[in-house]
């Protein structure tokens, strides 16, 4: 990815002199080029895109929004290809991972204890440990602080095949603000063209909220996937703790190791309702030989909807892949600051077959750790996702 700045403040256009706003998002500088002609035009839409993250669908971003995005080809689609865009939004920006983060201290376990691909997995797990920066260093991060951009790109495949056209393709710009407290307290903040998401966990629940509507997970409280891509190497180590080498495999000229995680029938059972029913969901990390560190995290998941109607379901297959680079070391933890997420949601039953493709390329901007004055109440759960708390994360994708 290219490096743009990022617009963190927003003039004040009712009083001449008056303080600036501090945006809750800072956004890139190619998103804010494309709100409009000239730059008090943009400052406006800027302005109202803001206000509209209160409300439902505010009639003054649409406005704009019909001319500089390229998802809302003509009126009459525009409702339709803004909750697909959501959808894959929500994939990306916002996935879950099904396994709660241990509360224990205790991430090494002993290497012999077990199969020999078991074994082998909690050796790589410890190379990984102090290739990150050690358990001691790892222990001492109580909370963390990340502010990066994106840049998306959305294809549509299924019915265009069919017609042996190309998949129609087009190019968001956003930001995104990340926010943690040791191990289950989490929060994030996406702004992706005119579209946000925000999503968190307080440690009883985790929840997503849109313009369109507020969810929240079943079951224990999960972490973010963002997180296992370089973030946070504590969380990854404990997640890939308990798995199994299944072989080797060269990424970006990289020999790695695979470990492979398949989620218990438990774990999928708490997270299923009567009208959904969570498959599979089964995680891969790919770790360099060389280096120790995580090149790549990929995890799949099937969801079966049974329909209002009759017996027939309709399945929900989801494919993540994430390419992991540019490690830094800040503070003493090797943090990967950029990579790029391929994302695949393929929708089929008797009748429907439909298949979306999504590639995110991200780069971290700033991270800082133990945040001085991070409270319990900024990561508190909005009303209406607490309300919704025994219904399913966007029917469980």
């Amino acid at each position: 990815m290219v490096k743009h700045s990022m617009r963190k403040l927003c003039p004040n256009l009712d009083k001449e002199g008056g303080l600036e706003t501090v945006l809750e998002v800072p956004i890139p500088e190619e998103m804010f080029n494309k709100m409009g002609s000239n730059a008090v035009l943009r400052w406006h839409n800027m302005r109202n895109l803001m206000r509209a993250q209160h409300h439902h669908r505010s009639s003054a971003a649409d406005k704009w929004a019909s001319v500089t995005n390229p998802l809302s080809a003509s009126s009459s689609g525009t409702t339709n290809n803004i909750d697909q865009f959501m959808l894959l939004l929500k994939l990306v920006g916002s996935a879950f991972i099904p396994y709660r983060v241990q509360l224990d201290r205790a991430i090494t376990k002993p290497i012999k204890d077990g199969s020999i691909e078991a074994s082998t997995a909690k050796y790589i797990v410890q190379q990984y440990l102090a290739a990150t920066g050690g358990l001691s260093a790892l222990n001492s991060i109580n909370s963390m602080y990340a502010v990066g951009q994106v840049k998306m790109e959305v294809a549509s495949d299924g019915v265009q095949q069919q017609n042996n056209e190309p998949a129609k393709r087009s190019c968001e710009a956003g930001g995104f603000v990340l926010w943690q407290k040791n191990p289950d307290l989490w929060y994030l903040e996406l702004v992706v063209s005119r579209h946000k998401i925000s999503a968190g966990s307080d440690g009883k629940i985790a929840w997503s909220q849109s313009s369109s509507n507020s969810n929240a997970t079943r079951g224990p409280p999960r972490p973010l996937r963002r997180f296992f891509q370089g973030l946070d190497p504590r969380s990854t180590a404990n997640l890939f703790l308990n798995t199994v080498c299944i072989g080797e495999k060269t990424i970006q000229n990289e020999d790695c190791f695979i470990l492979k995680l398949d989620t218990c029938s438990e774990i999928l059972k708490a997270q299923s309702t009567p009208n959904t029913e969570v498959v599979h969901h089964t995680i891969w990390g790919y770790f360099s030989q060389r280096t120790g560190l995580l090149i790549q995290f990929e995890d799949t998941k099937l969801i079966r909807m049974k329909t209002p109607v009759g017996d027939e379901s309709v399945f929900y297959e989801t494919s993540m892949e994430s390419v992991l680079e540019d490690y830094r070391i800040v503070d003493g933890i090797n943090i990967a600051h950029g990579g790029k997420t391929s994302a695949s949601l393929y929708r089929y039953g008797k009748t429907l077959k439909r298949k979306w493709k999504l590639e995110e390329t991200w780069k971290i901007e700033e991270v800082d750790f133990n945040i001085c004055g991070l409270s319990f109440d900024y990561f508190l759960p909005p009303a209406e996702a607490v309300k919704k708390g025994n219904e399913p994360y966007e029917n469980g994708i």
